[in-house]
């Protein structure tokens, strides 16, 4: 396979990917349609993002595709892999981040990408679950909807790429994980002349793995009733999640540092999110509960 015939291979199956996830996720919602705006990136290359606003299950969703390529890698690749460093470079995916209205349906995020860098080349990504409430039953299927995934391929090893999701989604400065973690990998680059496809084959498999892993947590939540509690602590939670992105997101730095579309970049933030100042859960709430549900834990064997 030429070095063409991979580029298209792999961005196709990101453009495939985002036409049945949008699907899924304006089923799912049943109000609202993803809207696309495409952008081109005068470095080279640029992309599609698909945006849903204001439905009745998904307060936002943005799934995005793009494609890059320029003359030397950005910081945030050759600082990770310093081999690269003024290489020439090529870079598609997918990327997603979904912010449910209902505050016991969990936020979502995943993303599959692929790089060339001179002669290297390599896959990542990786999806993680987000809740403002803690249901175990939610955290198993998650988990265990991944372990069976990785349990397919086996260049993959769930347990060492949640480990690195459990490190990755750590707020260093609030001392706390983003939410429950997921899977989470990059470097992906298997040894053999069919090292490419069976990397490929992990990627698109894990792209069909998103509505299964995410959609019945959804469909389980999504009525449960809320008040205005429950929808400031939620708002309170997507706090720490809009620190996250601004302040350790790779692909936030990526896409800041190859200027690509600053819309589509920042898309993965709620619409809506609060501070408070040294905020402190009523004792024995649910909402004090999540300072023990958001610790690292082998929910697949649980």
């Amino acid at each position: 396979m030429t070095v063409t015939d991979t580029r298209a291979t792999v961005y196709e199956l990101m453009r495939a990917g985002q036409q049945q996830l949008c699907a899924a996720f304006e089923a799912t919602d049943g109000q609202q349609h993803f809207i696309a705006y495409s952008w081109e990136r005068p470095g080279g290359g640029g992309g599609t993002a698909r945006i849903m606003t204001d439905g009745a299950v998904f307060e936002r969703a943005g799934v995005n595709v793009s494609a890059v390529y320029g003359e030397e890698v950005p910081p945030s690749i050759w600082q990770h892999r310093p081999s690269t460093r003024g290489q020439p470079y090529f870079a598609t995916g997918i990327s997603m981040v979904l912010h449910p209205r209902n505050p016991y349906v969990p936020a979502f995020h995943a993303n599959f990408r692929y790089f060339e860098a001179g002669e290297d080349w390599w896959f990542g990504g990786g999806m993680d679950l987000t809740p403002s409430y803690g249901f175990e039953e939610d955290a198993r299927h998650f988990h265990v909807t991944l372990r069976d995934y990785c349990a397919r391929h086996p260049i993959a090893d769930y347990q060492t790429m949640k480990e690195t999701c459990d490190r990755y989604f750590f707020l260093k400065h609030r001392n706390e994980m983003r939410g429950i973690g997921g899977i989470f990998f990059d470097d992906l680059n298997p040894a053999g002349t069919d090292g490419f496809e069976r990397a490929f084959a992990f990627v698109s498999d894990g792209i069909t793995t998103i509505l299964n892993a995410y959609l019945p947590i959804v469909h389980r939540r999504m009525h449960t009733p809320y008040g205005e509690r429950e929808r400031s602590w939620q708002l309170y939670r997507r706090g720490r999640y809009v620190e996250f992105n601004l302040i350790y997101d790779r692909g936030t730095l990526f896409g800041l540092q190859t200027g690509g579309n600053i819309e589509a970049i920042l898309m993965s933030l709620p619409p809506l999110a609060r501070w408070e100042f040294n905020y402190q859960p009523e004792p024995g709430s649910p909402e004090a509960a999540m300072a023990e549900f958001l610790r690292p834990r082998d929910w697949a064997a649980a």
